[in-house]
Formats: C-alpha cells, structure tokens, sequence
C-alpha cells in the first residue's frame, strides 16, 4: 500500500500586475472600466509540499493567506490526504475570523490527491467531462464611457448572445442609492429584448438602500421575467428575515448565501426560507470539502446550488454536481481585455473563454488540472516566503 504523503512546507509567492482600462468606481470597492487607467492589483500562489515531491498550488488572496498563516504549523506533519479532519480542525481554528483560509488549504490538498493518483479533480470527485453553460457576469456600471447607460448593458448582452451566451448577469451602478430608477429602467430593457432568448440575472452587490428600493427592483424583475436576483440589500447580504420577507412579495427567485460562510450558516438560511438558490463557493466556503457538503445539502432540500466566480476548481465541481445551472464567467465588459492575473496556462476564463455554445469545461489535467506560469509569476514575484517547515 503506498504511504500518503506527508506535508512539509508551506509557501507563498507574492506578486504584482496591472490590469488595463480598470479603475475603481465612486466609493473604491467595484473594478469599473476606465479608459487607459491601469489597476495595479496583487495576488499570490499557495504552495503547499510533501515528503514525496507532489506539491499542490493555487492562486490566494491577501486575507485568506492570513487565515493559513496562524494554522501553517499545525499543517506540518500532517496527512495531505487527510482532508476532512484537516478541514474540521483549520475550521475551528479559524472561527474567529473570516475562515477563508480552509477553503485555500483545502484546494490544494485536492491538487495534491489528484497529482498523486493523476486523476483530475472531477474525476476524483465522481464526476464526468460535460458541457457548463456560462453566464456573462459584468463589471459594475460606470460613468466613464463603457456601460453607463441601460442601452449599453443591452448592446453588450446582444453581443454575448452572438457569442454564443445563453445568460448574462448584470452588475449594476452602485448608485442605486440615489438613482433606482436607472437600475429598473436597466432590467426592463433587458427584459424586452432578450424575452425567451437569455436567461436574466442581476446582482446588486448588496448596494440597495432600503426595502422600498429594493422591492421596486425585484417587482421589475417579476415584469422583465428574470431568472434570478441576489444580494440587494445593505445588510451585506446575511439577514434572513429580510431575504424572506422580499421572496415573500417578489415572484423572481432569489439567490443568497455569498456572504456567509460554510455549511452551518447555508442550511440555517434554507431552513429560514431566505433563499430559493443557494450560492456557494470553494474559495469561501471551505475549498473543495466545503462547496460540495454545501452542495449535497441544497440537493437534499431541492435546491440548485451556484458557485461564485471563475476558476478551474468551480469546473470541477460543477462537473460532479446535478443541482446547478450555470459557471460564472466574470468579471467581463466589452472594453476590457481581462479583469485577471494571467497565471494559469492555457485556461480562459475571460469574455472569449466560452465555446460556441456558450460552455466551457473541466480542465483534463491532474488535480487541479491546469499548470501555472511560473515564468509568468517570477517575472512579476515582488516576495516569496516560508509559513511554516517542517
């Protein structure tokens, strides 16, 4: 019987990039288009190794890198393999924080079990190679020339459904706020044109001021027939009696969850009533381990469940799941090339990233299944460290 690895390092890479005709829009949180503004923006690559060679990596966030930096000790010595216990521990662990941390942690450890039986993930999963639909999910509405007005939003969707898009999700102004009448007059457009053509969704991003907006919102989303709407309110999404009482006089299914954390706080909210989809995700929600419970929970309800964001690792899950519709293919606009670190090779998740079904598909390689640019990375790397060592 072969030995299971055992891990013996943890690492992070640090780096830099710009990206080009982005900027930040008027309170600083949304990436809006800005005609030749360069972002400068910073990411990192976790890297966790073994006493066997096989080292699993992902892309990593700066908070969630905290998270594995006060558990990178306790990772030292363990069974890689051991993902459900490492899981329960760095959860308690972590549980005065945000817990972004599991999710990073387990990715990797998923990278490592599928390079060591070089099997990708959803195949190790359960799961089959089939197609994904996509969905066009935008950069926020902006004032700057690229989609300021409700027109521009129809432009860009009629595109997308010339791609080959079958659904588009809007990201609205931010400045609902002051002006619900734009967002409204946005998803009545979209409604009109795109009716039994595009399934239809829009995400506030938790920037509804209040009830009386919000309910105005979701009433237009009821005439304009869309599929789904999600975080309306500036609660910042996690308050279940307000989610409830909008489902209970808005017709169009609602989608929230994003902003809560792994499994017990997902089924609380299904149990309230306050959700109709359930938004999940393994860089939230406890990697791999943790979007899948998530999943199998809202499939024991018989509820979908929707992943947030790109990435490889969303493929695979999706691939090894029934109960889900579409992969987010964001954040994407017409005059902007990319809103991400080109740090994968020969993986897109970018605007042309579909088929000419509009799907994409589970990568083939082992775990993970996509190699990353290490030339890339080195050639933009501003710090490199040791967490922890055996």
């Amino acid at each position: 019987m072969q030995a299971s690895p055992k891990i013996t390092k943890i690492l992070v890479t640090r780096f830099e990039h710009e990206l080009e005709n982005v900027g930040k829009d008027y309170n600083t949180f949304n990436m809006v288009y800005e005609s030749g503004s360069k972002l400068k923006q910073g990411g990192a690559i976790l890297q966790i190794h073994t006493d066997q060679g096989i080292v699993g990596e992902y892309p990593a966030n700066g908070s969630g890198l905290l998270d594995v930096q006060q558990v990178a000790d306790y990772l030292i010595g363990k069974d890689a393999l051991a993902r459900e216990s490492i899981y329960n521990d760095t959860k308690r662990g972590l549980r005065h924080g945000a817990m972004l941390g599991v999710g990073l942690i387990d990715i990797c450890l998923w990278d490592i079990a599928g390079k060591l039986y070089d099997e990708p993930l959803y195949r190790l999963l359960g799961g089959e190679k089939k197609p994904l639909p996509a969905y066009a999910s935008t950069l926020h509405g902006d004032e700057n020339g690229g989609l300021n007005t409700p027109q521009d939003f129809a432009d860009f969707a009629e595109q997308c459904y010339e791609m080959g898009y079958r659904s588009f999700k809007v990201h609205g102004w931010g400045l609902a706020r002051s002006n619900i009448r734009r967002e409204v007059d946005n998803v009545l457009l979209l409604g009109r044109q795109f009716e039994d053509r595009m399934d239809l969704l829009i995400d506030p991003a938790c920037e509804v001021k209040n009830f009386g907006d919000a309910l105005k919102l979701g009433r237009a989303c009821d005439e304009a027939g869309f599929f789904w709407w999600e975080d309306p309110y500036q609660d910042g999404g996690v308050s279940q009696f307000a989610h409830r009482k909008l489902r209970q006089m808005v017709k169009t299914p609602m989608l929230q969850t994003e902003h809560i954390r792994l499994l017990e706080q997902h089924v609380d909210f299904i149990v309230a009533d306050a959700t109709d989809y359930v938004r999940a995700g393994a860089h939230e929600d406890g990697g791999v381990t943790g979007a899948l419970k998530i999943a199998h929970a809202s499939e024991g309800f018989g509820l979908d469940v929707e992943l947030h964001g790109p990435g490889p690792v969303h493929r695979h899950i999706m691939s090894s799941i029934r109960n889900t519709n579409f992969f987010e293919l964001g954040l994407v606009h017409p005059k902007v090339k990319t809103t991400k670190p080109p740090v994968y090779l020969g993986y897109n998740d970018d605007l042309d990233g579909i088929d000419s079904e509009g799907n994409v598909y589970a990568p083939d390689g082992p775990g993970i299944g996509v190699p990353l640019d290490w030339d890339w990375i080195r050639a933009h790397q501003v710090d490199e460290g040791v967490l922890a060592e055996a």
